[in-house]
């Protein structure tokens, strides 16, 4: 009998198995115990399922949800669970989930032609219920392409049957779910049973699926009327009306008709005029505002952002100097440390907030004062050389991503400062039933900055990216609904210029890296997407910032 030697790196063990034997059958055998349930594994750092079949020597990780993978293989299913209980409860209506929010999936009822009541809440939880106590299974089938195409039509799956069809494939994968077909691009748990730990709430005009907390599976993460955010969604579904591109099936319709021109001069358009209406509003309030503080996580645009909103300030007839809040960084051997050891560069104590308050009422007060220049290489903070007292029409613009921490300007009057809150939170969606993370358009963004200007590898910005994801939850987002405006800095048409900056990038991870899994991850996310050629993308658009050929200094 051939044999196969399997690593497990859960235990350290090293075990022979026949050829063929699953996952599941590994995990079973060597008693494998996580803090969850194992929902899936790692094998030469790529996601498999547990129905999976070793043929060759591997190295394993089982995984459970307090891993990230572990949370996409549960969420996946979720959202299939929610899938089929919609279409056995309310037959005539379609599910569509739009984005994340509330540490939950905001869904809407499309055809239900009333409000969400408390009942329909019940009837759709207990529906789910039941699925979960049947344990079912969730079926992985691979099938030609046409009769994939096919089903799907069949199951009014519309747009994710042209996603298939752009792939030009021979054969693909579906999913299935007690005869019902489906597919959410990745992979799943074994079975319903799994998904122990949902709630769902109605939510504004919809429904939120609320997921486990990553640290307490048993518990879901409670409701938070995030108003400010649903509204940026809402917009961006007037955008993506604006630009009849609902999803990425018929971006790659643009692309491959040529019209993406068309795509990218109406969507910096819609930039801009919102840029233009933000100056107006701190126009009318001039009399009062003298700060204006722009915040946003990492790649969200902030620079960019602040440079174009500068300019249209002057349009008006105002004066706004640029203050960046890295530059009263304290000196390096003050700087704090997290709980690694590391120094933690996104706390609110690597500010010296002090000393940034004191020019701060110096300015508002007539007085001169030289600002500061954060030399990186040093780690210690020296004097420009550059001067600055405000005068009548004159407005300080603030960036960074403290801005709307109450804590960093004790000192400044609601009145006197007006406050924007960046990100960019993704306009397109894959198809009805699965949207286009924001993180992840950060992470493609941010790692082709950093291997234009920083000279970082993917695998080192892959490497960071915890860390910075870590900082923003714990110091940007929780301050975000402070915002009197929210600037949504996603442009529709962005991942299919950014694929040929990524692709290369991401196939340079070695896959004997741990970061491979999420490379590879990327790449297959990008292989849905048809390339747009960036060459009429302007010289002021936010996405230069990322991409090179800026016309602002950085």
């Amino acid at each position: 009998m051939n044999t196969i030697e399997i690593y497990c790196e859960n235990n350290n063990l090293t075990k022979s198995y026949p050829l063929g034997t699953t996952l599941k059958e590994i995990s079973d055998d060597m008693q494998i115990k996580l803090k969850n349930p194992v929902c899936g594994a790692l094998v030469n750092h790529k996601v498999k399922e547990l129905s999976f079949a070793i043929v060759k020597s591997k190295r394993i990780r089982f995984i459970d949800y307090s891993h990230v993978d572990g949370r996409r293989l549960y969420t996946r299913s979720l959202l299939f669970l929610l899938y089929m209980a919609v279409r056995e409860t309310f037959p005539q209506v379609k599910l569509r989930i739009l984005n994340g929010i509330s540490n939950g999936y905001y869904c809407e009822l499309v055809g239900l032609k009333r409000t969400i009541t408390d009942s329909d809440i019940f009837e759709l939880k207990n529906e789910m219920r039941q699925w979960v106590e049947r344990d079912l299974p969730f079926e992985k089938k691979g099938i030609p392409t046409n009769e994939a195409v096919e089903i799907l039509v069949q199951q009014g799956l519309e747009e994710k049957a042209r996603l298939f069809e752009q792939q030009g494939t021979l054969f693909s994968y579906l999913y299935f779910l007690n005869g019902e077909a489906n597919y959410f691009y990745g992979h799943h748990v074994p079975s319903t049973g799994y998904l122990t730990s949902f709630d769902l709430s109605p939510y504004f005009d919809g429904l939120l699926l609320q997921v486990p907390q990553v640290n307490n599976f048993d518990e879901v993460y409670p409701v938070m009327k995030q108003e400010k955010l649903f509204g940026v969604f809402k917009e961006h579904k007037h955008r993506a009306n604006i630009l009849d591109v609902p999803d990425l099936g018929k971006l790659n319709e643009y692309a491959e008709l040529g019209k993406s021109g068309d795509i990218i001069k109406i969507s910096e358009a819609l930039h801009e005029k919102q840029i233009a209406e933000i100056a107006n509003q701190i126009d009318v309030l001039q009399n009062d505002v003298k700060i204006i503080l722009i915040a946003g996580p990492s790649a969200s645009g902030k620079t960019t952002f602040s440079k174009r909103l500068a300019v249209q300030l002057a349009v008006n007839g105002l004066v706004p100097h640029m203050i960046s809040l890295d530059d009263y960084f304290v000196d390096r051997e003050k700087t704090p440390l997290d709980e690694y050891g590391q120094y933690d560069f996104e706390s609110l104590e690597a500010i010296d907030v002090d000393f940034f308050n004191l020019q701060l009422l110096q300015l508002f007060n007539g007085e001169e004062v030289e600002l500061p220049k954060f030399n990186f290489s040093l780690g210690k903070r020296l004097n420009s050389g550059h001067k600055l007292r405000l005068g009548s029409g004159h407005l300080l613009i603030v960036e960074g991503i403290h801005g709307l921490n109450p804590n960093l300007t004790p000192h400044v009057q609601e009145k006197q400062s007006f406050n924007i809150f960046l990100s960019a939170l993704t306009q397109i969606s894959f198809d009805d039933h699965n949207h286009i993370s924001t993180t992840d358009n950060r992470l493609i963004r941010r790692m082709i900055r950093d291997s234009l200007y920083r000279g970082y590898s993917a695998a080192e910005t892959i490497r960071r990216w915890p860390s910075v994801r870590m900082g923003e939850e714990k110091n940007i987002f929780p301050y975000q609904e402070n915002a009197d405006v929210m600037f949504n800095s996603a442009l529709v048409y962005e991942l299919a210029v950014l694929k040929k900056f990524a692709e290369p990038l991401l196939k340079n991870v070695p896959e004997n890296q741990v970061e491979y899994c999420e490379a590879n991850r990327l790449l297959k996310f990008f292989s849905y997407i048809k390339s747009i050629d960036g060459m009429e993308i302007p010289p002021t658009s936010l996405i230069r910032e990322f991409l090179g050929g800026s016309s602002f200094r950085y």
